[in-house]
């Protein structure tokens, strides 16, 4: 079975176009690539195929995001979130696992519901600030993270309402976010080539679209770069919404 099988070439180009506008808004706010990925191609491609083509772009271009201010502040980041990513790991790969054995709907609801109430509280201005310390917390946010990661790809949004909650800085939670999310897409590699929706016909598809996301990350990493903490944080609270909101979408519409 080739590429060209599974696929059509307006499939091919719709996804191309796909692959560079979630590769914009992931360098502009460093998360919603595999959420924009399953969005746009999961309306015209089989849902496992849509999920294997977001695995290796969102591994690569979160690769770059972590390492972009050099591999001892990535470091410092895994060490401070180190319960975060390993409860996360965890959880990954469980919910990889139960992605054909349990109904997603009902627990996309549960997951999108509490973001998108978090995420318009915050835009209007009602601060929810966490304490650092709390290592509970942290912990059920990772589990959370988690679980919607492996049966859904995408796992962003409990992790950037966690950080937004922290109050995190702008610099800080964008190498934050690649570096959890580049360890997540490490593990949904393993996690799906286990569960068999990353396989031979599947992987040329993935690698296809590294080109366009990387390209999309650069133009967005330039926008990023000219603004400041309040209008970050304003633009990732809209972006978060939007995600909430498509996973609702999904959970209801499937």
């Amino acid at each position: 079975m080739t590429l060209f099988s599974l696929l059509s070439p307006i499939e091919l180009v719709l996804a191309f176009a796909i692959a560079v506008l979630a590769g914009l808004v992931k360098g502009m706010v460093g998360f919603a690539m595999p959420t924009i990925f399953i969005s746009g191609l999961s309306t015209v491609l089989p849902p496992d195929l849509a999920l294997a083509g977001l695995i290796l772009p969102t591994l690569i271009t979160n690769g770059i995001q972590a390492l972009r201010q050099g591999t001892a502040a990535a470091m410092a980041s895994i060490r401070r979130f180190r319960v975060f990513l390993l409860v996360g790991f965890v959880c990954l790969l469980i919910g990889a696992q139960l992605v054909a054995r349990v109904e997603v709907s009902t627990f996309l609801f549960l997951i999108g519901a509490p973001m998108a109430v978090f995420a318009v509280i915050q835009l209007l201005g009602i601060r929810l600030p966490l304490s650092g310390g709390s290592l509970r917390v942290e912990a059920g946010a990772g589990a959370l993270a988690g679980f919607v990661g492996g049966m859904s790809g995408v796992w962003g949004p409990p992790t950037v309402a966690y950080l937004t909650a922290l109050e995190t800085p702008k610099q800080d939670q964008i190498r934050i976010q690649g570096v959890v999310y580049g360890l997540g897409a490490v593990a949904l590699v393993a996690a799906h080539l286990s569960s068999g929706v990353l396989r031979a016909e599947t992987v040329p598809f993935s690698v296809l679209l590294i080109g366009p996301a990387l390209l999309g990350m650069w133009v967005g990493l330039k926008l990023q770069d000219r603004i400041d903490q309040s209008t970050f944080r304003k633009v990732t609270l809209i972006v978060l919404l939007v995600a909430a909101l498509n996973l609702l979408r999904r959970s209801l519409l499937g």
